[in-house]
C-alpha cells in the first residue's frame, strides 16, 4: 500500500479536520445569518433578503456536515458508536434544529401573513443558534472529557445525562461558537447586502468579534490555569484499532498544553483566532466587506485548530476512565479500510470543493431589496 498504518491514521484525523472545517465555514456563515436575521432585518423585506441571500447555498453547505459524519463512522467507528450513543439526546436536539432551517427557507414566503412569516424568522433563528451553541458545547465537553468506559469486549457505557453536558466551560465554548459564527453570517452579509441591512451587518459583525475575543481569551486562561487534561504516558508496540485499553494515560494538570509546548509553531493557531477577529473589526469598519469576510475565515480556522492542535491525539476523551479515550492511534478502522478511503477522498472531496466554488461564483453579487419587490413570486 501506499501509506502505513500510522501515515494514514494521521492524515484521516487531518481529512477530518479539513471536512469539519469546510462545514464550519459555509454552513457555520448562513448559521451565524440565521442567528443573526430576527434582529438585522427590521421590515418583512429586510429579512428576505437576507433568507435569499442564503437559500440558494444552505443545503449544500449542509454537506460538508453529512461528509464528516459519514468519514466519522468509517474511519474511527468506536468513536461514532460511543458519542452517538451517549450523545443521543443532544444530537436528536441538533438533527431537530437543522430540519427546521429547510422548512424556514421553503415555506417562509408562501403565505402573505405577519405571523405567519414571523414564526418562521425565530424558527429559523432557533434552527440556526442551537446546533451552533450545542457545537460549541460539545467541543467544551471534549477538554473535560466524556463520561464514558470501554469495557474488556469494548462496548461502550455511558454514565452521564444531557445535565451534565452544560459545565460552565462547555457553555463558554459554546458561547465562542455561537459568536464566531455570528461574526462570520454577518461579515458575509456585508458582501451580499447593500444599504442600511449592510450597515447594520457591519456594526453586527463588529460587536460579534469582540464578544468572540472576549469568550475565545477567556476560555484560553481557563484552560491554561484551572484544567486538568490528558497525556498519554504508554502505548503499546504495534497498536492498533483493536487495542485501546492497552494504553496508559495520566490525569495531569495543564497537559492540554502540552503540543503547544512540543512544536511552538502551533501557537500560530489561537494566534489565528484573534488576529482574524481584529481584521473583522479593522476591515468591517472601513467597509472592506471581502477582507471582512476573509479576517472573519481565518478566525474560524484559527479557533478550530486550536481545538484540534490541543486535543490530538485524543478523538474522545473519558473522565471516568481514561484508558478508555480514543484516539486517532487506537480508535480507527483497518488499513485496508483507510486505504480505500484514502483514494475515495482524493477524488471526490476536490469535485466537491470545485462545485463548491462554482456555485458561490454563479450566485455571486448582492442581493437588494429591490430584487425583492420586483421577483417577490419567485423568490424565497
Amino acid at each position: 500500500m501506499l501509506f502505513d498504518y500510522t501515515t494514514l491514521q494521521l492524515i484521516w484525523w487531518g481529512l477530518v479536520a479539513v471536512l469539519l472545517i469546510g462545514f464550519a465555514l459555509t454552513d457555520g456563515f448562513d448559521m451565524g445569518a440565521g442567528t443573526l436575521m430576527p434582529f438585522l432585518g427590521k421590515t418583512d423585506t429586510e429579512r428576505r433578503v437576507i433568507v435569499n441571500v442564503l437559500g440558494p447555498h444552505w443545503d449544500g453547505n449542509q454537506v460538508w456536515f453529512i461528509l464528516a459524519g459519514g468519514a466519522l463512522f468509517a474511519a474511527w467507528p468506536m468513536v461514532y458508536a460511543a458519542a452517538f450513543s451517549g450523545l443521543y439526546i443532544p444530537l436528536l436536539i441538533v438533527l431537530f434544529g437543522l430540519i427546521l432551517r429547510p422548512g424556514g427557507f421553503e415555506y417562509r414566503s408562501k403565505v402573505d401573513d405577519s405571523r405567519w412569516r414571523t414564526s418562521w424568522d425565530w424558527l429559523l433563528f432557533a434552527g440556526s443558534v442551537v446546533p451552533a451553541l450545542l457545537f460549541g458545547v460539545a467541543m467544551g465537553n471534549l477538554f473535560l472529557g466524556l463520561p464514558f468506559r470501554l469495557a474488556d469486549n469494548l462496548r461502550p457505557f455511558y454514565e452521564g445525562g444531557f445535565f451534565d453536558l452544560l459545565h460552565p466551560f462547555a457553555l463558554l465554548a459554546g458561547i465562542t461558537s455561537v459568536t464566531l459564527l455570528a461574526m462570520h453570517g454577518a461579515t458575509y452579509l456585508q458582501l451580499r447586502t447593500q444599504g442600511v441591512l449592510r450597515q447594520r451587518a457591519t456594526v453586527a459583525s463588529r460587536w460579534m468579534a469582540l464578544a468572540m475575543m472576549a469568550a475565545f481569551g477567556l476560555a484560553g486562561i481557563w484552560l491554561s490555569t484551572g484544567m486538568e487534561g490528558l497525556r498519554i504516558t504508554a502505548m503499546p508496540d504495534g497498536s492498533g484499532s483493536v487495542q485501546p485499553l492497552a494504553k496508559s494515560v495520566a490525569i495531569v494538570e495543564g497537559a492540554w498544553l502540552d503540543n503547544y509546548n512540543q512544536a511552538p509553531l502551533t501557537m500560530l493557531a489561537p494566534l489565528a483566532g484573534f488576529a482574524g477577529a481584529l481584521g473583522v473589526l479593522f476591515f468591517s469598519g472601513r467597509g472592506r466587506g471581502i477582507l471582512s469576510f476573509a479576517a472573519s475565515t481565518v478566525a474560524v480556522l484559527g479557533v478550530l485548530l486550536t481545538a484540534g492542535v490541543s486535543l490530538f491525539p485524543f478523538i474522545m476523551p473519558s473522565n471516568i476512565d481514561p484508558v478508555s479515550s480514543l484516539t486517532i492511534w487506537d480508535a480507527t478502522s483497518s488499513h485496508l479500510t483507510l486505504s480505500i478511503m484514502f483514494w475515495a477522498a482524493v477524488i471526490f472531496v476536490p469535485l466537491i470543493l470545485l462545485y463548491t466554488f462554482w456555485a458561490f461564483r454563479v450566485m455571486r453579487g448582492r442581493v437588494t431589496e429591490s430584487q425583492i419587490e420586483e421577483q417577490s413570486g419567485s423568490l424565497y
